[in-house]
Protein backbone atom coordinates (compact mmCIF):
# COMPACT_ATOMS: atom_id res chain seq x y z
CA UNK A 1 0.00 0.00 0.00
CA UNK A 2 2.49 2.65 1.05
CA UNK A 3 4.71 2.10 -2.24
CA UNK A 4 1.61 2.99 -4.54
CA UNK A 5 1.07 5.91 -1.84
CA UNK A 6 4.55 7.44 -2.33
CA UNK A 7 6.04 6.56 0.86
CA UNK A 8 8.21 3.82 0.37
CA UNK A 9 11.60 5.03 0.46
CA UNK A 10 12.40 8.59 2.57
CA UNK A 11 14.92 10.45 4.63
CA UNK A 12 14.42 12.36 7.56
CA UNK A 13 14.91 16.11 8.16
CA UNK A 14 15.95 15.56 11.84
CA UNK A 15 17.20 18.31 13.68
CA UNK A 16 15.11 21.19 12.13
CA UNK A 17 11.72 21.32 14.03
CA UNK A 18 12.80 19.33 16.70
CA UNK A 19 15.85 18.78 18.97
CA UNK A 20 17.32 21.59 18.45
CA UNK A 21 17.33 25.33 20.38
CA UNK A 22 14.19 26.67 18.32
CA UNK A 23 16.38 29.65 17.67
CA UNK A 24 15.44 31.86 14.14
CA UNK A 25 18.35 30.96 13.07
CA UNK A 26 18.25 26.94 13.48
CA UNK A 27 14.20 27.09 12.07
CA UNK A 28 15.33 29.53 9.04
CA UNK A 29 18.41 28.12 7.97
CA UNK A 30 18.87 24.28 8.94
CA UNK A 31 16.72 22.81 6.23
CA UNK A 32 16.76 25.21 2.77
CA UNK A 33 14.82 25.27 -0.36
CA UNK A 34 17.19 23.09 -2.41
CA UNK A 35 17.08 20.32 0.20
CA UNK A 36 13.61 19.10 -0.69
CA UNK A 37 15.29 18.56 -4.41
CA UNK A 38 18.40 16.86 -3.13
CA UNK A 39 16.19 13.80 -1.52
CA UNK A 40 14.48 14.02 -4.16
CA UNK A 41 17.57 13.54 -6.96
CA UNK A 42 18.59 10.66 -4.49
CA UNK A 43 15.89 8.66 -5.32
CA UNK A 44 13.43 9.19 -2.50
CA UNK A 45 9.46 9.65 -2.57
CA UNK A 46 8.87 10.88 0.95
CA UNK A 47 10.70 13.16 3.73
CA UNK A 48 9.57 12.43 7.29
CA UNK A 49 9.84 15.84 8.99
CA UNK A 50 9.99 15.40 13.40
CA UNK A 51 8.23 18.26 15.11
CA UNK A 52 8.19 19.28 18.39
CA UNK A 53 4.91 20.60 20.13
CA UNK A 54 6.82 23.68 21.29
CA UNK A 55 6.83 24.35 17.53
CA UNK A 56 2.88 24.66 17.39
CA UNK A 57 2.35 25.51 21.37
CA UNK A 58 3.04 27.81 23.89
CA UNK A 59 3.18 27.21 27.32
CA UNK A 60 -0.13 27.30 28.18
CA UNK A 61 -1.51 25.07 25.27
CA UNK A 62 -2.62 28.11 23.12
CA UNK A 63 -1.17 27.99 19.40
CA UNK A 64 1.82 29.33 18.03
CA UNK A 65 0.53 30.49 13.78
CA UNK A 66 4.05 30.66 12.58
CA UNK A 67 4.83 26.88 13.48
CA UNK A 68 2.37 25.68 11.53
CA UNK A 69 3.38 28.01 8.68
CA UNK A 70 6.50 26.18 8.33
CA UNK A 71 4.93 22.96 7.88
CA UNK A 72 2.27 24.81 5.78
CA UNK A 73 5.71 25.83 3.88
CA UNK A 74 7.55 21.98 4.14
CA UNK A 75 4.49 20.44 2.52
CA UNK A 76 4.39 23.05 -0.20
CA UNK A 77 8.08 22.71 -0.81
CA UNK A 78 7.45 18.12 -1.02
CA UNK A 79 4.81 18.78 -3.32
CA UNK A 80 6.33 21.26 -5.95
CA UNK A 81 9.60 18.43 -5.66
CA UNK A 82 7.09 15.90 -5.86
CA UNK A 83 7.38 14.37 -2.79
CA UNK A 84 5.25 13.36 0.14
CA UNK A 85 5.81 14.28 4.10
CA UNK A 86 5.12 12.47 7.01
CA UNK A 87 4.13 14.95 9.88
CA UNK A 88 6.16 13.33 13.15
CA UNK A 89 5.02 14.76 16.42
CA UNK A 90 8.73 13.93 18.24
CA UNK A 91 8.04 15.56 21.37
CA UNK A 92 4.24 16.01 23.04
CA UNK A 93 3.58 18.09 26.47
CA UNK A 94 4.86 15.70 29.07
CA UNK A 95 6.67 13.10 27.06
CA UNK A 96 9.73 12.96 24.93
CA UNK A 97 11.88 9.94 23.66
CA UNK A 98 15.06 11.29 25.56
CA UNK A 99 15.25 10.14 28.99
CA UNK A 100 18.33 12.95 29.33
CA UNK A 101 17.89 15.62 27.10
CA UNK A 102 14.26 17.07 28.29
CA UNK A 103 12.78 17.94 30.62
CA UNK A 104 9.15 16.08 29.60
CA UNK A 105 7.22 13.80 32.03
CA UNK A 106 3.53 12.74 33.48
CA UNK A 107 1.94 12.11 30.00
CA UNK A 108 0.85 8.64 30.29
CA UNK A 109 -0.68 9.12 34.07
CA UNK A 110 -2.28 12.93 32.93
CA UNK A 111 -5.39 13.08 31.58
CA UNK A 112 -5.22 17.18 30.92
CA UNK A 113 -1.63 16.05 29.07
CA UNK A 114 -3.49 13.77 26.89
CA UNK A 115 -6.56 16.13 25.99
CA UNK A 116 -3.43 18.69 24.88
CA UNK A 117 -2.18 15.74 22.55
CA UNK A 118 -5.72 15.20 20.94
CA UNK A 119 -6.15 18.46 20.42
CA UNK A 120 -3.13 19.56 19.02
CA UNK A 121 -3.37 16.52 16.50
CA UNK A 122 -6.89 17.84 15.72
CA UNK A 123 -6.18 21.14 15.04
CA UNK A 124 -2.83 19.46 12.58
CA UNK A 125 -5.82 17.11 11.30
CA UNK A 126 -7.78 20.18 10.63
CA UNK A 127 -5.15 22.32 8.67
CA UNK A 128 -3.24 19.56 6.54
CA UNK A 129 -6.02 16.53 6.63
CA UNK A 130 -7.59 17.61 3.01
CA UNK A 131 -3.86 16.39 2.10
CA UNK A 132 -3.80 12.78 2.23
CA UNK A 133 -2.58 11.76 -0.69
CA UNK A 134 0.36 14.30 0.10
CA UNK A 135 0.73 13.82 4.36
CA UNK A 136 0.71 11.34 6.36
CA UNK A 137 0.37 11.31 10.28
CA UNK A 138 3.06 9.75 12.83
CA UNK A 139 1.35 10.27 16.00
CA UNK A 140 4.26 10.23 18.83
CA UNK A 141 7.88 9.54 18.03
CA UNK A 142 9.30 6.35 20.02
CA UNK A 143 7.37 5.36 23.45
CA UNK A 144 10.14 4.51 26.13
CA UNK A 145 8.71 1.76 28.60
CA UNK A 146 6.77 -1.39 28.09
CA UNK A 147 5.03 -0.76 31.14
CA UNK A 148 2.91 2.08 28.67
CA UNK A 149 1.98 -0.50 26.27
CA UNK A 150 -1.95 -0.20 27.43
CA UNK A 151 -1.99 2.93 27.87
CA UNK A 152 -0.30 4.02 24.60
CA UNK A 153 -2.96 1.35 22.84
CA UNK A 154 -5.68 3.11 24.42
CA UNK A 155 -4.85 6.75 23.84
CA UNK A 156 -3.53 5.83 20.20
CA UNK A 157 -6.94 4.89 19.38
CA UNK A 158 -8.71 7.80 20.83
CA UNK A 159 -6.23 10.26 19.16
CA UNK A 160 -7.21 8.39 15.68
CA UNK A 161 -10.78 8.58 16.46
CA UNK A 162 -10.21 12.36 17.10
CA UNK A 163 -8.74 12.84 13.93
CA UNK A 164 -10.80 11.13 11.54
CA UNK A 165 -13.61 14.10 12.10
CA UNK A 166 -11.01 16.18 10.42
CA UNK A 167 -9.24 14.00 7.94
CA UNK A 168 -11.01 10.20 7.41
CA UNK A 169 -8.42 9.75 4.56
CA UNK A 170 -5.03 9.98 6.24
CA UNK A 171 -2.77 7.51 6.69
CA UNK A 172 -1.72 7.29 10.61
CA UNK A 173 1.49 6.14 11.56
CA UNK A 174 1.32 4.26 14.97
CA UNK A 175 4.72 2.96 16.72
CA UNK A 176 4.98 0.71 19.65
CA UNK A 177 7.08 0.66 23.37
CA UNK A 178 11.33 0.09 23.46
CA UNK A 179 11.63 3.52 20.81
CA UNK A 180 9.34 2.09 18.17
CA UNK A 181 11.21 -1.55 18.60
CA UNK A 182 10.68 -4.02 15.81
CA UNK A 183 9.93 -6.59 18.28
CA UNK A 184 7.33 -4.58 19.87
CA UNK A 185 5.13 -3.83 16.89
CA UNK A 186 3.42 -7.20 18.13
CA UNK A 187 2.08 -5.63 20.86
CA UNK A 188 0.44 -2.94 19.31
CA UNK A 189 -3.92 -3.22 19.25
CA UNK A 190 -5.78 -4.21 16.43
CA UNK A 191 -5.67 -1.42 13.50
CA UNK A 192 -8.36 1.44 13.77
CA UNK A 193 -9.17 1.03 10.28
CA UNK A 194 -7.53 0.46 6.55
CA UNK A 195 -5.38 3.29 6.67
CA UNK A 196 -3.07 2.48 9.76
CA UNK A 197 0.44 1.85 9.48
CA UNK A 198 2.19 -0.11 12.18
CA UNK A 199 6.06 1.95 12.38
CA UNK A 200 9.15 0.75 13.71
CA UNK A 201 12.74 2.00 14.07
CA UNK A 202 16.30 -0.08 13.75
CA UNK A 203 19.37 0.57 14.58
CA UNK A 204 20.59 -2.78 15.24
CA UNK A 205 23.11 -3.94 16.51
CA UNK A 206 23.32 -0.52 18.78
CA UNK A 207 27.04 -1.21 19.14
CA UNK A 208 27.85 -0.98 15.69
CA UNK A 209 25.06 1.70 14.33
CA UNK A 210 25.68 3.96 18.15
CA UNK A 211 29.31 3.07 18.29
CA UNK A 212 31.27 6.33 19.81
CA UNK A 213 27.67 7.77 21.05
CA UNK A 214 27.81 10.30 23.36
CA UNK A 215 24.19 10.25 24.62
CA UNK A 216 23.65 7.05 26.12
CA UNK A 217 24.91 4.78 28.69
CA UNK A 218 24.30 1.62 26.54
CA UNK A 219 27.35 2.10 24.66
CA UNK A 220 30.57 2.63 25.38
CA UNK A 221 31.76 5.68 23.76
CA UNK A 222 35.65 5.22 23.49
CA UNK A 223 34.63 1.37 21.65
CA UNK A 224 35.14 1.06 17.82
CA UNK A 225 33.83 -2.21 15.95
CA UNK A 226 33.86 -2.76 11.88
CA UNK A 227 30.77 -3.87 9.98
CA UNK A 228 32.53 -7.26 9.26
CA UNK A 229 33.04 -7.41 12.81
CA UNK A 230 30.07 -6.53 13.73
CA UNK A 231 28.74 -10.04 12.26
CA UNK A 232 25.39 -7.90 10.59
CA UNK A 233 23.65 -9.98 8.14
CA UNK A 234 20.17 -10.38 6.26
CA UNK A 235 19.60 -12.80 8.58
CA UNK A 236 19.98 -10.31 11.78
CA UNK A 237 17.38 -8.36 9.95
CA UNK A 238 15.46 -11.08 8.98
CA UNK A 239 15.03 -12.60 12.86
CA UNK A 240 14.77 -8.78 14.14
CA UNK A 241 11.74 -8.08 12.09
CA UNK A 242 9.79 -11.63 11.72
CA UNK A 243 7.48 -11.09 14.57
CA UNK A 244 6.67 -7.35 13.31
CA UNK A 245 6.65 -8.90 9.40
CA UNK A 246 3.63 -11.73 11.21
CA UNK A 247 1.46 -9.08 13.07
CA UNK A 248 1.75 -6.52 10.00
CA UNK A 249 0.24 -9.08 7.88
CA UNK A 250 -2.23 -10.60 10.71
CA UNK A 251 -4.14 -7.54 10.56
CA UNK A 252 -3.56 -6.47 7.01
CA UNK A 253 -1.34 -3.86 7.76
CA UNK A 254 1.51 -1.76 6.05
CA UNK A 255 4.94 -1.96 7.90
CA UNK A 256 7.31 1.21 8.25
CA UNK A 257 10.73 1.73 9.46
CA UNK A 258 10.61 5.39 10.36
CA UNK A 259 14.00 5.70 11.24
CA UNK A 260 17.28 3.67 10.72
CA UNK A 261 20.79 4.44 10.35
CA UNK A 262 24.84 4.51 11.10
CA UNK A 263 26.29 7.34 13.34
CA UNK A 264 29.76 9.27 11.62
CA UNK A 265 31.74 7.41 13.97
CA UNK A 266 31.49 4.61 11.35
CA UNK A 267 33.84 4.08 8.65
CA UNK A 268 31.68 5.14 5.49
CA UNK A 269 32.49 1.90 3.30
CA UNK A 270 30.83 -0.07 6.63
CA UNK A 271 27.94 2.34 6.53
CA UNK A 272 26.93 1.24 3.30
CA UNK A 273 27.58 -2.49 3.74
CA UNK A 274 24.82 -1.66 6.62
CA UNK A 275 22.85 -0.08 4.53
CA UNK A 276 23.27 -2.21 1.57
CA UNK A 277 22.31 -5.26 4.01
CA UNK A 278 18.88 -3.66 5.81
CA UNK A 279 18.10 -2.72 2.40
CA UNK A 280 18.06 -6.43 1.28
CA UNK A 281 15.40 -7.31 3.81
CA UNK A 282 13.25 -4.22 3.41
CA UNK A 283 13.12 -5.29 -0.52
CA UNK A 284 12.35 -8.86 0.14
CA UNK A 285 9.23 -7.73 2.47
CA UNK A 286 8.20 -4.75 1.05
CA UNK A 287 8.96 -2.73 4.08
CA UNK A 288 8.60 1.34 3.83
CA UNK A 289 11.46 3.30 5.54
CA UNK A 290 13.06 6.64 5.92
CA UNK A 291 16.71 6.80 6.82
CA UNK A 292 18.20 9.15 9.49
CA UNK A 293 18.90 11.78 9.12
CA UNK A 294 19.70 14.26 6.29
CA UNK A 295 21.93 16.57 7.51
CA UNK A 296 24.20 16.47 10.90
CA UNK A 297 22.15 15.34 13.84
CA UNK A 298 25.65 12.92 14.25
CA UNK A 299 24.02 10.47 11.49
CA UNK A 300 24.30 12.99 8.03
CA UNK A 301 23.60 11.42 4.95
CA UNK A 302 24.34 14.78 3.12
CA UNK A 303 27.76 15.74 5.41
CA UNK A 304 30.93 15.61 4.14
CA UNK A 305 32.53 12.67 5.39
CA UNK A 306 30.55 10.25 3.21
CA UNK A 307 31.06 12.44 -0.04
CA UNK A 308 33.11 9.61 -2.02
CA UNK A 309 30.52 7.00 -1.21
CA UNK A 310 27.22 8.77 -1.22
CA UNK A 311 26.39 7.44 -5.01
CA UNK A 312 26.49 3.93 -3.49
CA UNK A 313 24.99 4.56 -0.69
CA UNK A 314 21.62 6.04 -1.79
CA UNK A 315 21.22 3.17 -4.22
CA UNK A 316 20.02 1.24 -0.44
CA UNK A 317 17.99 3.81 0.54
Amino acid sequence: MLKEKGFYKGVNFGGWLSQCDYSEERLNNFIKDRDFSIVKSWGADHIRIPVDYNIFENNDGTYKEDGFKRVENAVKLCIENGLNLVLDLHKTAGFSFDYYGEDESGFFESESLQERFYRLWEELAKRFGGLSKNVAFELLNEVTDKEFIDEWNRISNECIRRIRKYAPDTLILVGSYWNNSAEAVKDLSAPYDDKIVYNMHCYDPLEFTHQGAYWTNQIDPDKRIGFDDAGITPETFEKLFSSAIDKAKENNVSLYCGEYGVIDKAEPEDVVKWFRCINSVFEKHGISRCAWSYRDMDFGLSDTRLDSIREELIKYL
